[in-house]
């Protein structure tokens, strides 16, 4: 007798395709994990593929401003880093009697 077809939902082969791409896993081995069937899997990564273009890694102008503004971000959140690090050190010099 037949096996009665799964439905999985979007939430579900969204983070199976997500794992696939960003882990760079093969996707037999992410199917045996996620308990489904490696065909079933790989027509998801590829339908992906397809509704994110044809992949070839260009920036839309959305995106190249949105990391811009992350990049901006990055250097000032490191600089207070770099801040806090050298307050603390000169905190610490003070509490040691240096």
């Amino acid at each position: 007798m037949g096996e009665t077809r799964r439905k999985f939902d979007a939430d579900f082969k969204e983070g199976a395709v997500r794992l696939v791409q960003e882990t760079g896993k093969p996707i037999a081995q992410v199917a045996r994990e996620f308990g489904v069937n490696e065909g079933t899997l790989g027509s998801w990564v590829t339908v992906d593929r397809r509704r994110r273009g044809a992949g070839d890694g260009a920036l839309d102008a959305d995106e190249r401003a949105e990391l811009a503004r992350l990049r901006r971000k990055c250097a000032e959140l490191e600089m207070r880093c770099d801040v806090l690090k050298r307050s603390v050190a000169l905190w610490v010099g003070e509490a040691m009697g240096r």
